[in-house]
């Protein structure tokens, strides 16, 4: 039996419905103000029948942070899926972040091993993956080293990675995934899908950095492929590729009918922008929108490998391309359902 923590976020969401695609049973973990219906308006761009999937799964509220709620729902358990995560670039969210992605982690990895689980697969981040020495592209056996320019995030999710390494050495069946951005339908507010609003909306600039992409449906069913083989102690990149924030841009806009972005935003220009939000922000007391860590990676130049997953997946990865059209299409047909 599939237990999936953090089943109503992107990732999570995914996960549960290739499970209940293949006929699995699947306890879904959720908190107590959590949104379910998202999920099954997620199942629905991918299903005709998106209310008979949503109504097989259990439900049942969980806190990472809280060891025994996590020891609760195990019985009966043989595998964990944990996409559970916090992703924040403002600083005033970092207790909150280390406390689900690391504290959390290390909640979950100790559950398991308490309850002894048959496998556990945890889903990490590429951003763990960090080292500015290498020049060629980073793949599984590049380990962390500290530049200074780390954001709060990578680094909780790099201890929390750590977390499920020290399992692994206890004993625990793990494998741990190493996603690039994950570009989904639904969840229009959340993450990495918040990009098809502002692109939506108009924009008009680009960067001249890149990153790693994949179509969520991709991730989930690699993660599912890997616990089925048994391809413990190891990580895995996922990506399909890397793309130019420009490339991506101009994709996506493309797919919405809008015009691509044409003014190349320099570091210069995002620092000064980076000031007047953080002034804005003080006597608004929103959440900042442009951070230090957000024009870090804006300017990223690293590429990653993804060799070690395409060694082993059966089938190749949806396209950027493909993957960007059907979110396009699901986000103008929801736009035109308002």
């Amino acid at each position: 039996m599939n237990l999936v923590i953090g089943a109503t976020g992107i990732l999570g969401s995914h996960v549960v419905l290739k499970l209940l695609q293949n006929n699995e049973v699947v306890i879904a973990c959720k908190q107590k103000t959590s949104d379910i219906k998202k999920v099954e308006k997620l199942f629905s761009y991918y299903t005709a029948d998106p209310k008979q999937l949503f109504e097989k799964i259990k439900w049942v509220d969980v806190d990472v942070t809280d060891i025994y709620s996590i020891e609760a729902v195990l019985e009966g358990i043989t595998t964990v899926y944990n996409c559970s995560g916090f992703v924040s670039f403002d600083k005033n969210d970092r207790e909150k972040m280390f406390l689900i992605n690391e504290t959390g982690t290390a909640n979950v990895v100790n559950a398991c091993l308490y309850k002894k689980i048959d496998a556990l697969c945890h889903v990490s981040s590429i951003a763990t993956i960090n080292n500015l020495d290498y020049t060629i592209p980073l793949n599984e056996t590049v380990f962390w080293k500290s530049s200074g320019k780390e954001s709060d995030y990578a680094i909780s999710k790099y201890n929390g990675e750590r977390e499920v390494w020290r399992g692994i050495e206890e004993g625990l069946n793990a494998v741990i995934v190493n996603p690039g951005v994950i570009l989904s339908s639904g969840f229009w507010k959340q993450s990495s899908s918040k990009l098809f609003d502002v692109c939506y909306n108009g924009n008009k600039f680009y960067t001249e950095g890149l990153a790693g992409y994949i179509g969520a449906q991709d991730v989930a069913s690699s993660m599912i492929y890997l616990i089925n083989k048994g391809l413990f102690s190891n990580r895995y990149v996922l990506i399909e590729d890397n793309y130019s924030f420009k490339t991506i841009l101009d994709l996506i806009q493309t797919h919405l009918k809008k015009q691509k972005p044409t003014i190349n935003a320099t570091k210069k220009m995002l620092e000064f922008a980076r000031i007047i939000d953080a002034i804005f922000c003080t006597f608004s007391k929103n959440k900042r929108k442009i951070t230090k860590p957000i024009i870090n990676s804006a300017f990223n130049k690293q590429l990653f490998s993804n060799a070690k997953i395409k060694a082993i997946i059966p089938s190749p990865y949806a396209s950027l391309n493909q993957v960007i059209e059907k979110v396009c299409a699901d986000y103008l047909s929801d736009k035109s359902a308002k």
